[in-house]
């Protein structure tokens, strides 16, 4: 994906957000938060009592309620500006987005026999419709290749330059409408409608036009406003026993409406209320910086729940690739013999496993590749039937393949398997290798070791995962016993061998029994009953339409590994908001050292013990306590856009720091904030 500035507060969005700070002050923008919506109707009522005040007709003085009211007023932009700021860093990405899209000709055919074209517009295809795509033309609409393969370029998409090969007839037959073809040519099938495509809802999403709350948002926005309505309540009861203490004892002063106003807002979560939304949202653009489209909020907050990873082996765990790491010459064979003959064999073969034998027979012995034209070789290709390779030469036939096969082929021509040769086998499947025996006529000459690769630093990987109490489980193709070795060399807690599509939902299911949460990736058709029955799916943008459809995740770099960083910003996103909930709470609880003492010392004389902070009069403690919480949620933006800083690490340690940073962090600030506050009215004359 094209990214814009990754500035945290870039100057055109800052200036988009203070705007949209005075915009959001629509009554119905704000009855969407119930928490400020209250501190929008406190700031209302005080602006009123200011007025009256101005005609003499209150019970404090002007000055004073119109401090309140203007802090109170800027407590709620603070809060729209969180919001709007966070908004403003999704809405510049969907403006980066919304360039790549172009009006597009459609070349339209009625199917593959009949090639005669017929030019319309984008905008008219339909599902099902099949178009052609040439060098250097557009991809009209998002659809799957049926005839062709093509080199696409997708930076308008992905951001990545370099070009992605694109064919039919397998897991890489997804094209994206507004990608482009620059070599060859695909006639594409088209799955969805105008205005439906992958780039309409990855705008749609990333700029937060479909964003909704996710469950556990949902449950802690209730929960803020049963806070706020039982402060409310409590707030409003003071007024009337205030006034009947003041008519019973015949001393002090009923509290004002202004500083029942005041004291409120200081006593309701203000600052998660105000933060809650910015920290969703601020979560879906970490994850669209990582080029990761999520189709719905509760798939991101569903990522930082998640205990199960299933991670398929190839490509993720492993390199993708099998390497030759060694060979095992037969008795009576010279593993410099053994090297040459596998070199000739592999001469025609180029799978990544065919160039790295001759790759590791370079390395040992300096085998280099021969003049093909004066040798003159035949060379046979591997078959599925035969399961061997190889080149007839200079009256040889030297044959690689698997151990059944070429023991086949060798009794054929009067040999047999030697003992020795049999038991390298058996050894190199058990380590997790993939054994090729290779033969010359009716000689068996030993046997090359192919290995899939663990990726470096992915056990690390997982003993992190481990900590946090992840579950990682292998997925892969291979037999048992192979399965096992490679499961075992890259540390993984389980493995599914000889996985099937249906072998993998029954897997999902009975964890998905158990409670767990479960994550997975896929890129391939026969992946989309189990991504769509996963808690988090990813598939990849390289993968097929039906991949994409099922997930609930799409992974642009189409990076199997990205899984990981997936579940960490979603455990970032839980964290950030545990932790300034923690914050909020703890700020209210020192607040009420501040204004309670200020609120009722005058019908209370005795509550002036309280006054831990020594502060120099009742309206500066009430002026400086709601100054502070304004000044706190502005301070606390930059927290809520980056997220807090994740550490693999286990719940209870989690839970413990998160108290001690932010539970008694949240109690100390605010005292030394709000005396600060104190001394600077008092030094400038406003206490």
């Amino acid at each position: 994906m094209t990214k814009p500035s990754t500035t945290l507060f870039d100057r055109r969005i800052l200036g988009e957000a203070i705007t949209g700070s005075f915009r959001k002050l629509d009554p119905r923008v704000q009855l969407r938060n119930p928490v400020m919506f209250a501190v929008f109707l406190g700031s209302l009522l005080t602006t009123v009592l200011w007025v009256k005040s101005l005609g003499g007709a209150a019970d404090e003085s002007s000055t004073f309620v119109l401090g309140v009211a203007i802090w109170l007023w800027f407590t709620v932009l603070f809060a729209n500006f969180a919001e709007a700021i966070a908004e403003g860093h999704g809405k510049a990405q969907a403006a980066s987005l919304k360039k790549s899209r172009t009006t597009v000709v459609a070349r339209k055919i009625a199917s593959l026999s009949d090639r005669n074209a017929v030019e319309v517009s984008a905008t008219d295809l339909v599902i099902g419709d099949i178009v052609i795509v040439k060098a250097g033309e557009t991809v009209p609409a998002d659809g799957e290749v049926i005839e062709g393969v093509a080199s696409v370029d997708e930076s308008a998409i992905t951001g990545e330059s370099a070009p992605v090969v694109r064919e039919s007839g397998g897991d890489r037959s997804s094209v994206t409408g507004g990608t482009r073809v620059i070599s060859d040519w695909l006639v594409i099938q088209v799955k969805t409608l105008p205005g439906q495509s992958f780039l309409d809802r990855m705008i749609a999403m990333v700029e937060g036009a479909q964003r909704q709350k996710t469950p556990n948002e949902i449950a802690l926005a209730i929960l803020l406003a049963a806070l706020t309505l039982i402060f409310l309540l409590v707030v409003a009861t003071l007024l009337p026993y205030s006034i009947y203490s003041v008519q019973a004892s015949g001393q002090g002063k009923a509290i004002s409406l202004t500083v029942l106003v005041a004291l409120f807002v200081c006593l309701a979560p203000t600052t998660i209320g105000a933060l809650l939304s910015a920290i969703g949202i601020a979560g879906m653009n970490r994850l669209s910086q990582a080029n990761v489209v999520a189709m719905s909020g509760r798939a991101v907050e569903a990522a930082g729940d998640v205990d199960v990873l299933l991670l398929d082996k190839t490509g993720t765990i492993t390199l993708g690739n099998r390497q030759a790491t060694r060979f095992v010459p037969a008795s009576g064979t010279t593993e410099k013999d053994l090297a040459e003959a596998a070199h000739l064999a592999s001469l025609a073969d180029e799978t990544a496993e065919g160039r790295s034998i001759a790759v590791l027979a370079k390395k040992l012995f300096g085998l280099r590749g021969r003049d093909l034209e004066q040798i003159q070789p035949h060379f046979v290709p591997f078959s599925a039937r035969t399961r061997m390779s190889g080149v007839t030469l200079d009256g040889y036939e030297i044959r690689k393949g698997a151990a059944e096969a070429v023991e086949t082929h060798v009794r054929t021509l009067g040999g047999f398997l030697p003992e020795d040769v049999r038991a390298a086998v058996r050894e190199i499947a058990r380590s997790g290798g993939t054994p090729l025996v290779v033969s010359r006529d009716d000689k068996v000459l030993g046997v090359i070791e192919l290995k899939d690769i663990v990726k470096g630093g992915i056990k690390e990987r997982f003993a992190e995962l481990r900590q946090m109490g992840i579950k990682t489980v292998m997925i892969t193709g291979d037999n048992p016993l192979t399965a096992a070795a490679i499961a075992a060399e890259a540390g993984v807690d389980d493995f599914l061998a000889e996985a099937t599509p249906e072998a993998k939902l029954a897997l999902i299911r009975d964890y998905q029994k158990g409670g767990r949460l479960v994550a997975m990736t896929g890129d391939g058709t026969n992946d989309a009953p189990a991504l769509a029955q996963a808690d988090v799916a990813v598939a990849m943008n390289s993968g097929t339409q039906a991949a994409k459809e099922a997930g609930n995740m799409v992974d642009l770099d189409s990076n199997p590994t990205k899984l990981i960083e997936i579940v960490n910003i979603g455990k970032q996103l839980l964290i950030t908001r545990g932790s300034l909930t923690t914050f909020s709470i703890s700020n209210d609880v020192a607040k009420y050292f501040a204004i309670l003492p200020a609120a009722f010392a005058a019908t209370y004389p005795a509550l002036k013990a309280l006054d831990l902070m020594q502060l120099s009069s009742p309206s500066s403690a009430i002026l400086s306590a709601v100054i502070f919480n304004a000044l706190i949620i502005i301070a606390l933006v930059p927290l809520a856009l980056r997220g807090v800083a994740y550490r693999p690490v286990g719940a209870a340690q989690l839970l413990r720091d998160n108290l001690l940073v932010y539970g008694v962090g949240g109690l100390i600030v605010p005292f030394v904030g709000i005396k600060a506050i104190d001394l600077l009215l008092s030094a400038v004359g406003l206490a």
